[in-house]
């Protein structure tokens, strides 16, 4: 089983695939080619650097079609009050006393640097189709849980960050 992606993580992924292969691609072969002409590979810096960037531009392309290949597409059926995919949420950790604010994203769109929570993540698996004012158990391990309290649901602001590199 693959990444779960949404239908917008789909979409986006194929949108990048065609743009390096129709784009980035054909240039890549044009500095390669003109680096190369410049005669004594030996030392040409610039064919080196031509070569590693056509190299990094085919190795995500195979890295995008691998992720779309063996992907399962999730749809979210939560309702307008619960937490669902791409859903900014405000929690309450009772432990800490402090108040953060996530949004659930697909795994390949996780981030949480920039607070964005995977789905599969113990905190996404725990808030995923709550509602405002539950308070809900997040199981780290078989030894060790904490319990966070929703305090607000945005719902899907239609944004969609990056895809992850690899």
């Amino acid at each position: 089983m693959g990444e779960k992606l949404t239908k917008q993580d789909v979409e986006k992924i194929q949108a990048e695939i065609e743009h390096r292969k129709l784009v980035v691609r054909p240039e890549a072969l044009e500095a390669v080619k003109e680096a190369r002409a410049q005669g004594d590979l030996s030392e040409n810096f610039e064919y080196y650097a031509a070569k590693k960037d056509k190299n990094k531009n085919e190795s995500r392309i195979r890295y995008l079609e691998n992720v779309l290949k063996h992907a399962t597409v999730v749809t979210d059926h939560s309702s307008p009050d619960e937490v669902g995919i791409d859903d900014m949420v405000e929690v309450y950790f009772e432990e800490d006393d402090e108040t953060d604010v996530y949004k659930l994203v697909t795994s390949i769109r996780g981030n949480s640097m920039e607070n964005r929570i995977s789905i599969d993540s113990p905190i996404g698996k725990a808030l995923r189709g709550h509602k405002v004012g539950d308070r809900v158990q997040v199981t780290v391990s078989d030894t060790y849980s904490y319990y966070l309290v929703i305090r607000s649901i945005t719902k899907n602001t239609g944004e969609s960050e990056e895809i992850r590199s690899f």
